[in-house]
């Protein structure tokens, strides 16, 4: 008999109530992650880093499908949906959770992108991010870029990086 680890899952939340549902979850005992990175924020009077989420109403989940933990999730203040298709609940890929772990707490400049399907893979081989997994985008005029795209969601991230410290996958 196989058995099956539990999977993550992307849960859609309201608007700004990524912190209340990730906090809704981890009182529940369900395994959560809410990635965030550190930005710089004005103050009247000064500026501050500040930890936001990276990716705004969403919070992922891990748990074995089943009925009752499906609708502790659902019921849990500012969960809006489960994302999948077909009424359906999907999996995210091990890998892009991978990655959004590696991204988490970082200082990089990150851009929220549009999902992509084109360009090279690449992985990060030096620095912070090492060991993250993405695609190469080069922009005229601009720095080199990696794109990190969760196809679940639809959605890219866009994190500035030498093209000296990425290395092609096939």
């Amino acid at each position: 008999m196989i058995l099956e680890l539990p999977k993550w899952y992307a849960v859609h939340t309201r608007s700004h109530f990524e912190q209340k549902v990730f906090d809704g979850f981890t009182g529940k005992s369900i395994e959560s992650f809410l990635p965030k990175i550190l930005v710089m924020s004005r103050r009247k009077d000064r500026r501050k880093k500040i930890s936001i989420p990276l990716l705004a109403g969403y919070v992922f989940v891990r748990f074995d499908m089943n009925a009752e933990t499906y609708w502790d999730i659902i019921k849990t203040t500012g969960v809006v949906r489960m994302i999948g298709f077909d009424g359906k609940p999907v999996p995210a890929k091990e890998e892009e959770i991978a990655s959004l772990m590696v991204l988490n707490g970082t200082e990089r400049t990150v851009q929220n992108r549009a999902y992509m399907n084109k360009g090279d893979r690449v992985m990060i081989m030096e620095g912070p991010l090492k060991g993250l997994t993405g695609f190469y985008l080069q922009h005229k005029g601009q720095t080199d870029k990696v794109v990190v795209s969760i196809e679940l969601l639809r959605r890219s991230l866009a994190v500035e990086i030498e093209d000296w410290a990425l290395e092609k996958l096939a």
